[in-house]
């Protein structure tokens, strides 16, 4: 593939591989909009998650959806009859470099590899960003972008939509009140199974007339295309090189309430005692124990947080302190020196023992649009709640224990501010390269 003029392998590997302190940007000059001027937005992605992102943008009050860029053109049929006026686009660079003076922010909403090339570049021009769950797809790339969005100050915001709901807010109001004193322990879970144990089918198979796999590949080394949906549109988040496995996928959502509720930091260390992927898939019944420094909310000098996925479940005794509850298929139990909560995803918060907590009312707290928190901060009016000042700390987290799954039974010791582990043969893991032209 030849270089784009733009966005040269060279110019993405600086942009990513510098500190985004030394990172030059423009301003876009947009941080205090008027009101009763649109706000002009691009959408990179027209299907799945990106649609409704897209969509729920769209419905905000004076946003005028400018374009939208998708490889596969065939995702983009309902997108056209939405937005007539919209231009459609193939390629992200071709978008942003026709697009630069015509839109003030942007929607990343593409398989998890692509999300750090196409935010950082957005940034850099200027534009405020609406990125998807998980931040990107390596440590080393999450960091960047939290510190781009810092230097820069574009109004940035997480795809992790329920941390803005009630019943997220109302578990982080109970954690932070004491409801159920200090947290002595935290086991957080998805029966969802982003993994595979199988090996990749050795085929090549023909790409679909519409469907640009180069572009969908993008920074990652070319390979063939495999249909059957083995890659697109949604199973590319089992693949190692694409997605980031169900605790990538799921973590960002349903450990955020951990991270909101006791403001943890990053980990000190990371352990993961289920199996390890092999050579190109993530695996699933995954179970990952994080080690974090305590906080106020916490009853010690350290709180342990476990991940359980696919099969995998909470020991007994813990699963036995909900009295006999219905297990939800995804959620969070949180142990408190004085009780416990159940926190299912998404859903309101259960507290026992249900004999000492009976008449016990929740905190009255108001959900949030979490799409409308980002287009009325892009005009100046307020903040988001899940800034990539948030997000990228707690994404770099669940991140962790993905490489720490190719090491199993293996304790990391972890250092947040070096983006460094004491084992040596896990930090190539923190950074991954991109090929060449891009």
């Amino acid at each position: 593939m030849k270089n784009h003029p733009l966005y040269s392998r060279r110019s993405l590997l600086k942009l990513l591989g510098t500190s985004a302190a030394s990172a030059p940007f423009v301003s876009s000059n947009l941080f205090a909009q008027e009101t009763t001027k649109p706000l002009r937005h691009a959408s990179f992605g027209a299907g799945g998650m990106a649609w409704s992102d897209l969509t729920q943008i769209a419905e905000c009050k004076n946003v005028e959806i400018v374009a939208i860029c998708d490889v596969d053109l065939t995702q983009t049929v309902d997108a056209r009859k939405q937005f007539p006026n919209a231009r459609i686009y193939q390629d992200w660079r071709e978008l942003l470099d026709k697009e630069a003076n015509n839109i003030d922010s942007v929607n990343v909403s593409t398989p998890d590899h692509m999300h750090a090339p196409i935010g950082m570049r957005a940034m850099q021009m200027g534009k405020h960003v609406y990125g998807q769950k998980p931040l990107a797809h390596n440590l080393h790339e999450v960091r960047q972008m939290t510190e781009l969005a810092s230097k820069s100050k574009v109004v940035t915001q997480m795809g992790i939509q329920i941390h803005s709901s009630a019943y997220y807010r109302i578990a982080a109001r109970l954690i932070q009140d004491h409801a159920i004193g200090k947290i002595k322990e935290v086991h957080s879970w998805s029966s969802k199974t982003w993994g595979d144990p199988s090996a990749r089918p050795d085929v090549s198979d023909p790409v679909p007339a519409e469907f640009n796999w180069d572009l969908w590949l993008g920074v990652r080394s070319e390979r063939p295309f495999i249909g059957g949906e083995y890659y697109h549109p949604g199973n590319w988040r089992k693949r190692l090189d694409f997605g980031t496995g169900t605790l990538g996928d799921m973590g960002c959502h349903i450990m955020d309430p951990v991270f909101e509720g006791l403001g943890l930091g990053g980990p000190v260390s990371v352990r993961s005692e289920g199996p390890a992927p092999n050579q190109w898939n993530w695996a699933i019944d995954s179970k990952v124990i994080y080690t974090f420094d305590g906080t106020p909310m916490t009853e010690g000098k350290s709180l342990q947080v476990t991940w359980y996925d696919g099969a995998a479940r909470p020991p007994a005794e813990v699963i036995a302190l909900l009295e006999g509850k219905e297990f939800p298929d995804q959620g969070s139990i949180f142990i408190g020196t004085d009780g416990v909560i159940l926190l299912p995803h998404p859903s309101l918060p259960e507290l026992f023992p249900k004999e000492k907590f009976k008449g016990y009312q929740l905190p009255r707290v108001k959900g949030l649009n979490h799409w409308e928190q980002f287009v009325e901060a892009c005009r100046g009016n307020g903040e988001t709640t899940a800034s990539f000042a948030y997000a990228g700390p707690l994404t770099e987290a669940i991140l962790l224990g993905g490489v720490a799954s190719r090491f199993p039974q293996t304790t990391l010791a972890w250092n947040y501010r070096d983006l460094k582990f004491d084992l040596a043969e896990a930090n190539p893991f923190v950074r991954e390269d991109y090929r060449n032209g891009w």
